[in-house]
């Protein structure tokens, strides 16, 4: 399986590397059980952010205006075009975080910020791959799977 994807950090030095997100969107979306749309190839973007952007994604498109730790754009959910092409890359949509929120978030849940930063990319795969947590049952899967994930990649 292939993966591109596209990393934006805007925290310099990067708060993780390039080649330890990919290695870890490929293993997620190697889970056995993931139920992954086929393809030969997918795409997707992660976007390390601060809280006055995400603040003001959160406002533009869910009318919340304050900060939040992850979002996710799924291309899935709209009227988006499939790859016509085997070898062209099914994209899957945007996950963005705020590093800030991250960076409070990781002493409350006992993690160190590289933990928290992989939580977070992991809720936003889910999401990108039509999770999501109406009600308490589904969240409780869908943290299970986030757990799994994090084991997945040594965390």
């Amino acid at each position: 399986m292939n993966l591109e994807l596209i990393v934006q950090d805007l925290y310099q030095p990067s708060t993780i590397d390039e080649t330890t997100w990919v290695s870890w969107f490929q293993n997620w979306l190697q889970t056995p059980g993931l139920d992954l749309p086929p393809a030969d190839s997918y795409e997707l973007s992660l976007r390390l952010t601060t809280d006055v952007e995400i603040q003001a994604l959160n406002s533009q498109f869910r009318q919340k205006d304050r900060p939040t730790d992850v979002l996710s754009f799924a291309a899935m959910e709209v009227d988006f075009p499939q790859p016509e092409d085997a070898a062209d890359a099914l994209y899957l949509g945007d996950i963005i975080i705020s590093v800030d929120t991250a960076v409070r978030q990781a002493p409350e849940h006992g993690y160190a910020l590289r933990k928290e930063l992989a939580w977070l990319a992991s809720h936003g795969l889910l999401h990108l791959l039509g999770w999501d947590h109406p009600d308490e049952p589904s969240l409780l899967i869908m943290l299970q799977q986030q757990e799994t994930f994090l084991t997945r990649s040594g965390l």
